[in-house]
């Protein structure tokens, strides 16, 4: 059904442009954009809050093979408009990819029309104790401290989450959910290396497996960074970089991991082959180390027989292949809620805090998921 109100939807919006590819401050505030029009198949989302990813680094650097001038590949918020009828005017939802920020207008928006196949509701059963807050969005950027719920007013019941924390979820635990679960077909007790576990992405991986009773290695490029893997449930933490195989496998003596997920990308996913067992399986779904291809790669030379290996990019949520309703989300809001998963954003931005948000992300500043809550 639709949502609009002419009386209350503005017909202009705020919006984040790359105003050329370049470096942080390229990134340019304005607030004369039209408002975008659904149609069906569509709805119009009143964003909330969205999450920072590398992605939109790379498209703002002029780095990725798709993009428009308004970035952002995933947001939170509620449906504001719905020719089709697919979601009610109000509830609030997640989108995730289907074109956003590639080909079609992204989520550094007040508003912003996604595919109905890639949106999913925030199924938010009200329960007793939670507490209502109105405070997600902050003077300064600052280390995220949030509550447990946040209140929708109108007579909906609150949500588990605030949406700066709901924000942190949707790329990385849909993304993280999908390699582990599809593409690795992880089971109980199997032995998994996250290459890259202390990302957003990575953290989201350790979480799903811990709780899905594998035992998970971790690496990542700072020994201060142990502790953190550890509290995640993460049974061993190993610094990444040269040496990497002789350190894992202490020269042939421990037996080689069921599955790998790796993260840190083409300088390290040949490595990687050679640490599963026959049947293992490998699957590449990041890009940490850079978007430098693979040279001179020769799989008669360097995979071992019987190893299975995949690529995974969440570009292909939405599809009749890889449906986004497949992913549990609603569960994983209310395991966050739970505190089943740690989950909380790194950091949260204002809107008019962008540049700073991406210099973070290409300083590598970042130790975990960083978000922006809207006006």
């Amino acid at each position: 059904m639709s949502g609009t109100d002419p009386t209350t939807t503005p017909q202009t919006m705020k919006a984040i442009l790359i105003s050329s590819f370049g470096p942080p401050e390229n990134l340019v505030i304005r607030d004369d954009i039209p408002l975008p029009v659904p149609t069906p198949g569509t709805a119009r989302i009143r964003i909330r809050a969205f999450g920072i990813n590398h992605a939109e680094m790379h498209m703002r650097r002029g780095e990725w093979a798709e993009s428009v001038p308004i970035s952002g590949i995933e947001c939170v918020g509620t449906i504001d408009d719905c020719p089709g009828g697919e979601f009610a005017a109000g509830t609030p939802v997640a989108s995730v990819m289907g074109g956003l920020g590639r080909t079609i207008p992204g989520s550094y928006a007040q508003f912003t029309v996604a595919r109905v196949e890639n949106i999913v509701p925030l199924t938010t059963p009200p329960t007793a104790t939670t507490t209502t807050s109105t405070s997600t969005s902050t003077s300064t950027a600052t280390d995220s401290n949030v509550t447990v719920s946040e209140d929708l007013g109108s007579g909906e019941p609150p949500l588990p989450l605030p949406w700066a924390q709901l924000a942190a979820l949707p790329e990385s635990y849909c993304t993280a959910w999908t390699c582990l679960f599809r593409n690795l077909a992880l089971q109980r007790g199997e032995r998994l290396l996250i290459r890259g576990a202390t990302s957003a992405f990575g953290r989201a991986a350790v979480n799903l497996a811990v709780e899905a009773g594998a035992v998970v290695t971790g690496t990542t490029r700072s020994e201060a960074k142990f502790a953190e893997l550890r509290a995640l449930g993460a049974a061993e933490a190993v610094l990444e970089g040269p040496g990497l195989p002789g350190r894992l496998l202490n020269g042939g003596n421990t037996k080689k991991f069921d599955k790998v997920l790796e993260l840190v990308g083409n300088s390290t996913v040949v490595e990687s082959l050679t640490l599963v067992r026959r049947d293992g399986r490998v699957c590449l779904a990041g890009w940490l180390g850079g978007l430098d291809p693979i040279r001179e790669f020769n799989p008669l030379l360097q995979m071992a027989s019987g190893v299975h290996f995949s690529f995974f990019g969440s570009f292909v949520f939405g599809t009749p292949e890889f449906p986004l309703s497949d992913v549990p989300l609603g569960k994983i809001v209310r395991a966050v809620a739970d505190g089943k998963f740690e989950a909380k954003p790194f950091k949260v931005f204002r809107f008019d805090e962008i540049q700073e948000a991406h210099r973070y992300m290409d300083d590598g500043r970042a130790r975990g998921k960083m978000v922006v809550v809207v006006d």
